[in-house]
């Protein structure tokens, strides 16, 4: 599974490429072999941290390639929220939230999006896909 993950990131993913891990990057702890795989994977890096990984800070991400790490969810383009685990959008809210943690689970909420690897194929998805899934459902757009 990590190797295809890995094989696939890099033939997916662009050096100018901007690549959003919503969290639980690894189980594995050990600082310079983490630093000499993110080192060889092409792409800006960006973390939101998962359960997983919030047992080292921010800074020790940082320091092992990740160009950004974020504690809490994000809000992307005033519409998608990317979060680690799903956070509450109801049908009166202008928001999709772009989530990982769940694995397996899919969600019947239409402004709910599991990108877990299990559900992603084990590949990058393009945050691209998933902004024109909902181009028409963005409040800018329906003006």
């Amino acid at each position: 599974m990590d190797r295809h993950f890995l094989d696939t990131w890099k033939n997916t993913i662009a050096p100018d490429d901007t690549l959003w891990n919503l969290g639980d990057f690894s189980w594995y702890a050990n600082k310079a072999w983490l630093t000499e795989l993110l080192s060889g994977l092409p792409g800006k890096k960006i973390l939101l941290l998962g359960n997983h990984d919030r047992g080292n800070k921010p800074s020790w991400w940082r320091d092992v390639g990740f160009d950004e790490v974020h504690e809490y969810p994000i809000i992307v383009n005033e519409f998608f929220i990317l979060s680690h685990e799903p956070v509450y959008v109801g049908p009166q809210m202008p928001y999709v939230n772009i989530h990982g943690h769940t694995h397996s689970e899919s969600s019947s909420n239409p402004q709910k999006v599991n990108i877990s690897v299990e559900q992603i194929g084990y590949k990058p998805i393009l945050l691209q896909e998933l902004f024109d899934r909902f181009k028409d459902e963005r409040p800018e757009e329906k003006k």
